[in-house]
């Protein structure tokens, strides 16, 4: 009631006053993540700061303001909703958004290849082509108006506490009105590759048209992107990983991954959802399917057969 009913100053602080009761939440390798309170609103929101030492960098500051206007424009269930933008006191980069409660699909892999039954039990097989689809989803919105999200991967993959699927980390996303040699994007790009606070797999996650540079980005880069993280969520191990980045690129490059059902045989992987697999994974993008919404109908298309089977059995 207190926060609900309370008077509205007639001068309101705006921008960064407007927040209070700073608490940690957590940090990347690029930047602050903190959990706070509007005071105009009364509620509790999460703000992005760019780390200290990023904050005057061209390309970091690129990045940052094109994940949250990105995120602000694509207005679909599967973005977090941006409520604001500014600077703060010591002049960094801000914004705040919703707080998602929820796991990544990293922390969820990690705990079934721990063995955790629970994990292994309630994610199973449906559940993750139904969060398969709603990720889709959210890719063919975003599609649709111009963006390619590019980095698409478990880590940044949110499954919400009531069951809904958020991307997040639009900071290298490819607009269409922006040239695929724009030397900001590119080096966006190339910080993303060689931070090293990232998780050693991340390159795993990328397209070989992305590895090679110079082509051109396009939805099927995700369609890609999306085969990759299927085929972990099926396998439990990425579809190709080397010892070195140079190595992993390479491979991409190269080699299809060995397919799911070769991978994982104790797994019990349907042969129908493994060709999908391979198929979002070819290296060609025009091997892949043609779109986001082609990949949504083969997933239907299968989850139907399937659902028809257990039916008549």
């Amino acid at each position: 009631v207190q926060d609900t009913d309370a008077q509205l100053p007639r001068y309101q602080t705006t921008g960064f006053g407007r927040y209070s009761d700073f608490q940690p939440m957590s940090q990347g390798g690029s930047a602050i993540l903190r959990t706070c309170r509007d005071k105009n609103l009364g509620r509790v929101v999460v703000m992005k700061t760019l780390h200290p030492h990023l904050a005057d960098t061209e390309y970091m500051s690129a990045r940052f303001l094109r994940e949250a206007r990105v995120t602000a424009q694509l207005q679909h269930p599967t973005t977090v909703p941006v409520y604001d933008i500014g600077r703060d006191l010591e002049a960094r980069l801000y914004f705040t958004m919703k707080k998602v409660e929820g796991d990544t699909l990293r922390e969820i892999i990690e705990r079934q290849l721990a063995g955790n039954a629970g994990a292994l039990e309630t994610f199973n097989l449906e559940r993750m082509l139904g969060l398969l689809i709603q990720l889709c989803n959210g890719l063919a919105y975003a599609h649709a108006h111009g963006v390619v999200h590019r980095d698409v991967k478990p880590e940044n993959i949110i499954v919400g506490s009531s069951g809904e699927v958020i991307l997040l980390d639009w900071g290298v996303a490819k607009v269409w009105s922006t040239p695929d040699d724009d030397p900001t994007a590119r080096a966006i790009e190339h910080e993303v590759l060689t931070d090293v606070n990232q998780r050693p797999g991340t390159p795993l996650y990328m397209s070989p048209e992305q590895v090679r540079g110079g082509g051109s980005i396009d939805a099927r880069t995700d369609v890609y992107a999306v085969g990759a993280v299927l085929y972990e969520a099926l396998t439990l191990h990425e579809p190709l990983r080397g010892d070195r980045i140079s190595e992993t690129f390479e491979l991409i490059k190269t080699k299809m991954p060995v397919p799911p059902r070769e991978r994982s045989p104790k797994r019990q992987i349907p042969a129908g959802l493994a060709d999908i697999c391979m198929r979002a994974l070819a290296k060609e993008p025009a091997d892949r399917y043609p779109s986001m919404p082609d990949m949504i109908a083969a997933v239907r298309e299968f989850r139907g057969r399937a659902l028809q089977s257990l039916t008549n059995h």
